[in-house]
């Protein structure tokens, strides 16, 4: 049954206006379900939202006996069960999959019975944060899927999660975690706050949280860390780092965080000491390297002759013999091919995408090669860069240093090795001016013990004493190191 303007009775109060607002919709439904006409029950829902087999199997059967709302509430087998006369908090249920049931048509409370159709995908292994061991667990787009993966992690009460409401159309379910006795309560406040203050129409992923509220949105370099891998949230939450999940949203937000952070991997820590602070040096080379590589081959190439060995220069020379452009053309083309060579397997389907990185990668450079509009030692020289920039762990990080090439290329050409030096001093001034949630973004900067703990290297779990002091956490130790209890069993605190 639709209503029509016109159709209110007396007294219909609030009842009538959530009503005339929701039955412009053709998927919104309003009838009553009892056998007996006299004495029916009015349900309102929205067809596309609720769940038909718990609507016919758990609340249907009871609308048969003619019982007060009251004894319903009971009764009925579903948690979730309240009762309303507020035409805002019945709108806001209904458009949650809840369904309204009223005694009469025309009468103001109602009994809201979530019904929600809660259909997502099961939970799978992580696509983009992918490793060879270690946990294998990906979060996904529901919200309470992804705290209960968290909660597994770590049992105990004092993980708290904070929800609000964001967005003013999408009424996005955001959820703030943090560790209680660990976190520093002002960097709390703070993410609380800045969600808050958001006035956004639309909230559609937590990325959209964190661009809004990071110290910097026109840096580079990311101030925050998406993750979907619960291992990488459960141990950030025990150093007192906060957590942001937002429904619908299979990546979960960590703050602050530091610039060192982006070369950690989770499988460090199912490796030997030694073995990970390898990986994880090779990871910060790599930077380097994609970074460095095309704009040093264009100074040196453009301006410093003298500094390459007589030897390879000879190989150099000949391997531009036929190249009709200067270095800088010749990088710049090559490195916009190769981006739109990943940015083009990126956006195809799976297996088209795999195919066209290879071919892309084997057919397109050894024409261009052979067609002399490229040195040989440059494609090996952008292969090996490009390879370098996604050893990165964190997919957010790997794009940054993608794009940060070019305007080192251009700076190389305009003042030759000169430029690649201003490029790394600028680089460098801005990382020791970035903040996240107020805290230093280069971890060195004070010089603090703890980044020699876990940060720059790894040290064994038995050296690892203290939580990352730039965080401020309450709680200053994390292990004896010596598994020996040492206080009282209430000093988790201390």
């Amino acid at each position: 049954m639709k209503l029509k303007n016109g159709d209110k009775e007396d007294g219909a109060g609030s009842n009538q206006i959530w009503l005339e607002r929701l039955s412009k919709s053709n998927d919104f439904v309003h009838e009553h379900t009892s056998l007996r006409d006299e004495d029916p029950f009015w349900i309102s829902y929205y067809r596309t939202l609720i769940s038909s087999d718990i609507l016919h199997k758990d609340v249907l059967p009871y609308l048969q006996e003619q019982l007060p709302l009251e004894e319903l509430k009971s009764r009925i087998p579903v948690q979730e069960i309240i009762f309303s006369k507020d035409a805002d908090e019945i709108i806001q249920n209904i458009l949650n999959g809840s369904l309204a049931i009223q005694k009469h048509q025309y009468v103001d409370e109602c009994l809201l019975i979530n019904i929600a159709n809660s259909k997502f995908r099961d939970v799978g292994m992580a696509t983009m944060e992918s490793s060879a061991i270690g946990p294998q667990v990906g979060f996904i787009e529901e919200l309470d899927t992804n705290i209960n993966l968290v909660r597994k992690r770590l049992p105990v009460p004092e993980l708290l999660v904070k929800e609000m409401k964001v967005g003013e159309l999408s009424k996005t379910r955001v959820a703030v975690l943090y560790m209680d006795g660990i976190a520093d309560p002002e960097n709390v406040n703070t993410v609380i706050q800045r969600i808050k203050d958001i006035q956004y129409d639309h909230i559609q992923d937590s990325s959209y949280i964190a661009a809004m509220i990071e110290d910097n949105s026109n840096s580079l370099f990311p101030q925050s860390i998406p993750t979907e891998r619960a291992d990488r949230v459960a141990a950030g939450l025990t150093e007192g780092k906060i957590i942001i999940a937002a429904d619908g949203s299979p990546n979960l937000v960590i703050l602050p965080v530091t610039f060192m952070e982006s070369f950690i991997a989770m499988e460090d820590y199912s490796y030997s000491w030694i073995i990970s602070n390898f990986f994880r040096l090779l990871r910060l080379a790599a930077m380097f390297i994609s970074t460095m590589l095309s704009p040093m081959y264009v100074a040196i190439m453009t301006y410093h002759y003298e500094l390459i060995p007589v030897r390879l220069l000879e190989t150099l020379v000949g391997s531009r013999a036929a190249v009709p452009f200067p270095p800088f053309l010749e990088a710049l083309f090559l490195e916009l091919m190769i981006e739109m060579v990943k940015e083009a397997g990126i956006r195809l389907p799976l297996k088209i995408g795999q195919s066209l990185g290879v071919v892309g990668g084997i057919v397109i450079g050894q024409a261009v090669v052979e067609a002399g509009l490229t040195s040989n030692v440059l494609l090996i020289l952008v292969g090996l860069g490009s390879l370098a920039s996604y050893t990165s762990p964190v997919y957010k990080f790997s794009n940054t240093i993608r794009f940060i090439k070019f305007p080192v290329i251009f700076l190389a050409q305009w003042f030759g090795l000169l430029g690649v030096f201003l490029a790394f001093l600028i680089t460098q001034i801005h990382l020791l001016r970035l903040t996240s949630l107020g805290r230093p973004y280069l971890s060195n900067y004070p010089i603090r013990n703890t980044s020699f703990q876990d940060l720059w290297v790894r040290l064994p779990f038995s050296k690892q004493k203290e939580n990352p002091k730039t965080l401020r956490p309450q709680k200053k130790w994390k292990s004896t190191g010596t598994g020996k209890k040492t206080g009282p069993a209430n000093d988790f605190y201390e």
